[in-house]
């Protein structure tokens, strides 16, 4: 057997072709699509990038592991600790690992994943690895080379899964000058209006409208189709076509691999699987260029599976289910024994026979940018904030995401009873990954303790005065008073009134 895993960051599933987009940014995987299962509700459970890889590769959420940061102490996996023996148990559950020990596949990365992370576990069980050398920086042009190569010596022999890189969606966009721009005359996704974006430009939070380099707005001459801010619908366009034309200089890339695995006489017979690791916000809640939050958008990937002999002719699946129900859905599909720890479920039943075994909910994490649980149920997007990221976002929000697709209207204040349902849904998850975790502790509320997000921690103060050059200085003293510990004059305040309490709590004990 052959597999080829297509592991294509930042890649949002409503951008392409096969999910009904309505620019041509994905030939070559649509045709890919046309013979192979697609999900339309498949989602990572941990965002951004570590957090998410992690859960795939070791099949548990980062409840679980411990990692859903990507900075501090949970960017790190939780120790095996004093039940570890000669070798630990990601040697054989990870991934690639199981695959290895249990089918005798031969593993090969070709990626730069685990040096951009330093994320080590990610490597778990690969026999090859190919670090493509740019730490997640890299173009199509630099990565197919090293596959192409790869494919020319290898692919004809039997037994192995390749795990594949891309970058090219993800920001800053990076397709080169001379590839055009294949979607000039294309109109815009129609919810994106001048309306929107006027309401969007009164924002704040990094990577809003008006400071798209995270806390400001500057550009780099090395990326010229990335803009620092958004000042008007030219703007716009030229942020949506860049990430559309990393999409599409991707999918040409992606055509040239298909052409090789053809030459090597193994296309027709080989398994692929497309996927990701978050989407991207593009213009949802506000946010541009960057995979932010905990909600519908962000966290929903595709998932395509061609799986010659079960999915000829193409067909669709509408059931809920994880990036981390892969492991055991493979497991399953080669009558294997699924890994006791891996946490999720299994849908080889929908590869065979197209039945839609998923999940009643999903619960989805965020603790990079923001602290955000989001419950994904119905037609329900509910959405809990503990961290905003300097976004000022609600402690709850709620989209119908039937009739609200790109969450622009809030109904968490008059649908408190959804709400409510969300809030027992997330407890209940909440509950069950506890009492099966190895630690007593909720590694969301460590990131809480360590002062929130990665990237939301000791630059406040400084936004706060790129704020004030953009005319929102109306949004510093709700800053300061949800986050006073990232304020200096705050802390040296507070730091002075406990001094002078001591002080005085020890003269008062003197005779």
């Amino acid at each position: 057997m052959r597999i080829l895993y297509l592991d294509l960051d930042t890649l949002r599933p409503d951008h392409l072709g096969c999910y009904g987009y309505h620019r041509n940014t994905s030939p070559n995987i649509d045709k890919i699509a046309a013979d192979a299962l697609r999900f339309n509700h498949y989602y990572c459970s941990d965002a951004p990038c570590l957090p998410s890889r992690t859960a795939l590769m070791t099949g548990q959420f980062g409840i679980h592991t411990g990692v859903v940061n990507h900075g501090g102490v949970c960017a790190d996996m939780r120790l095996e600790g004093v039940s570890r023996e000669f070798r630990d148990h990601m040697l054989t559950e990870n991934l690639p690992g199981f695959l290895r020990s249990r089918l005798g596949l031969k593993t090969i990365s070709i990626s730069p994943f685990a040096s951009r992370h330093s994320a080590w576990h990610f490597n778990a069980g690969f026999d090859e690895i190919h670090d493509t050398g740019s730490l997640g920086m890299e173009s199509a042009e630099q990565v197919t080379p090293t596959v192409l190569e790869w494919v020319e010596n290898n692919a004809s022999k039997d037994d192995w899964f390749l795990q594949l890189n891309y970058w090219d969606a993800h920001a800053p966009y990076r397709a080169p000058e001379e590839f055009g721009n294949p979607f000039k005359d294309d109109p815009l996704p129609a919810w994106l209006t001048e309306e929107v974006l006027e309401e969007h430009k009164n924002k704040v939070g990094p990577h809003c409208a008006k400071e798209l380099a995270m806390y400001d707005n500057s550009t780099s001459p090395n990326y010229p189709r990335q803009p620092g801010d958004i000042k008007n619908m030219d703007d716009l366009r030229r942020v949506m076509d860049g990430y559309d034309c990393g999409v599409r200089y991707m999918d040409d890339h992606i055509g040239q691999l298909m052409d090789a695995f053809a030459e090597q006489g193994v296309l027709d017979e080989l398994i692929i699987i497309i996927s990701g690791d978050h989407a991207e916000n593009m213009g949802e809640l506000g946010i541009y260029t960057e995979h932010a939050t905990a909600d519908h958008i962000n966290c929903r990937i595709p998932m395509i599976v061609k799986w010659p002999g079960y999915t000829d002719g193409g067909r669709e699946n509408n059931a809920l289910h994880y990036g981390l129900d892969l492991p055991p859905t493979l497991a399953e599909m080669f009558e294997q024994k699924a890994s006791i720890s891996w946490d999720g479920k299994s849908f080889a039943s929908a590869i065979k026979d197209g039945t839609e075994t998923g999940n009643d909910y999903l619960v989805i994490s965020q603790c990079a940018h923001v602290c955000q649980r989001g419950v994904r149920f119905d037609d329900w997007m509910y959405i809990r904030t503990y961290h905003d990221g300097f976004h000022l976002f609600p402690k709850e929000m709620l989209f119908n995401i039937k009739e609200d697709f790109h969450e622009q209207n809030d109904l968490a204040k008059d649908r408190q009873d959804i709400c409510q349902k969300a809030i027992c849904l997330l407890n209940e998850w909440h509950d069950e990954m506890m009492l099966t975790s190895r630690s007593d502790t909720d590694p969301l509320w460590t990131v809480m303790r360590e002062g929130g997000p990665l990237h939301a921690r000791g630059t406040l103060e400084k936004y706060c005065e790129f704020l004030k050059e953009t005319g929102r200085e109306w949004a510093i003293p709700e800053l300061r008073k949800r986050h006073p510990k990232e304020f200096s004059d705050i802390v040296e305040e507070r730091v002075e009134d406990l001094a002078g309490k001591n002080l005085n709590m020890k003269f008062s004990r003197e005779p």
